[in-house]
């Protein structure tokens, strides 16, 4: 695998040899924004608007570290789709005991059931603000709607559709930024400096889940398979490395401007008011009288998109990790992608009818996902840390160094999680 540190370095130095080139990289966008419409999910929303109504800018760190380890992340985990031609699903069916790989697999289909959870509920949350509709019903019509997305159209077009949904979404929390007003002195310094005020850490760990969700690294290494290449050529798997890296660090900038949005937005609205927000569609209806009716109907259609759009690659991801067990790619014609499908969305609404607190369901979701990574952290370091799985393109020293210490800071930060559950507060 190509040096992480090194694509940094050289990232304003790359030889796109001529104009046609760019118009090839262009071509090729897309599969880290489908990764990144996964971390803008309405489970963010709960975590984002939780952190800036209550702590007003002081976590914005956590936006800014979670999406350098995810840029890490996602590009490593796209280097084993580009050097094996294997999603991480397959390659641990593969290269790992299968009872181990059962076992990691299943924990998998969790989180991704538990993500398909918050984010059709969040489409859900959505219908009711706009149109007054039950969360159960609103729940089905999302629910329906996503699986006829999955089944009927193709990647192509589900890509363009999830494309079109990211921007929609950045444009409504720009014109947002733009309707309140804004401490950015104290915002950059909330960007760079960590701060864990009391009683914080399940909201830190939310927003940590919700940022890094491990479903997005297993679709991750299946969807840049999308772009087809010849494994056999070491000039354009090198090619494919460095414009995959391109498109992973754009995509993961546009999540983090979104995510940290949603809380300066939150913060500049409802913690400098004194105002709790316990509810998403608590949040709307607050948003009326600080920011006016525009704001309030652009943050409804916003969550509308996002849980349509976050759903669909919850359930691709799902798909994928299914497929995988079997040691299949992703397939919407194969019957084992489309139970991974079905087993996703269905277990999530069903699990919708029996959730009393959807806020709070929201918010649980997340520290489930963050409770899951940790597993897929270290079973994705050690497939591409082996040269049997990688072959030279393993991970260097430094990028071992480097992604052990993610993984390292992660299961901490989830063993705090815990004790503070049992009244035990380390940070």
């Amino acid at each position: 695998m190509a040096n992480i540190q090194e694509n940094f370095k050289n990232y304003f130095k790359r030889d796109f040899s001529a104009k046609s080139d760019y118009l090839k990289f262009l071509k090729y966008i897309g599969p880290g924004l489908i990764v990144t419409v996964g971390f803008i999910d309405p489970g963010n929303w709960a975590s984002n608007v939780a952190a800036g109504s209550m702590y007003g800018y002081q976590l914005l760190w956590m936006v800014t570290l979670s999406t350098l380890m995810l840029i890490m992340l996602q590009h490593n985990a796209a280097h084993l789709g580009i050097a094996t031609g294997l999603c991480l699903s397959e390659a641990s069916s593969i290269y790992l005991p299968t009872y181990i790989s059962t076992f990691i697999l299943s924990t998998a289909i969790i989180a991704s059931i538990s993500t398909a959870l918050a984010e059709i509920l969040g489409a859900a949350i959505a219908l009711k603000m706009l149109f007054g509709l039950s969360l159960k019903i609103g729940a089905l019509l999302s629910g329906t709607l996503i699986l006829f997305f999955l089944f009927t159209n193709s990647y192509k077009k589900i890509e363009k559709s999830i494309i079109g949904f990211v921007s929609l979404i950045g444009i409504a929390f720009l014109v947002q930024l733009w309707l309140t007003h804004n401490n950015w002195r104290n915002i950059a310094v909330g960007w760079v400096l960590p701060k864990f005020p009391i009683g914080s850490l399940p909201i830190i760990m939310s927003v940590l889940g919700a940022v890094v969700m491990p479903h997005n690294l297993f679709l991750h290494s299946e969807i840049i398979q999308s772009r087809q290449w010849n494994l056999q050529d070491d000039k354009i798997i090198k090619r494919q490395l460095k414009f995959e890296f391109t498109d992973t660090l754009f995509s993961m900038i546009v999540g983090w401007a979104i995510n940290s949005a949603m809380i300066i937005v939150a913060a500049s609205v409802f913690f400098q008011n004194h105002v709790v927000v316990d509810t998403l569609d608590k949040a709307q209806e607050l948003l009326k009288p600080f920011v006016g009716n525009f704001a309030s109907l652009l943050f409804a259609l916003s969550l509308l998109f996002a849980g349509i759009a976050s759903s669909i690659t919850a359930g691709m991801a799902g798909g994928t990790i299914f497929a995988g067990s079997f040691k299949e790619p992703y397939d919407i014609k194969d019957k084992h992608t489309k139970t991974g499908i079905i087993l996703t969305i269905v277990l999530a609404i069903i699990t919708i009818f029996f959730i009393n607190d959807p806020f709070n369901g929201l918010i649980y979701s997340q520290v489930l996902l963050s409770m899951q990574l940790p597993i897929t952290l270290f079973l994705q370091i050690y497939l591409t840390s082996s040269k049997k799985v990688m072959g030279k393109y393993s991970n260097s020293l430094t990028d071992n160094i480097l992604l052990y210490l993610i993984a390292i800071i992660v299961t901490l930060l989830n063993i705090a999680l815990l004790l503070s559950f049992w009244g035990i507060n380390i940070v």
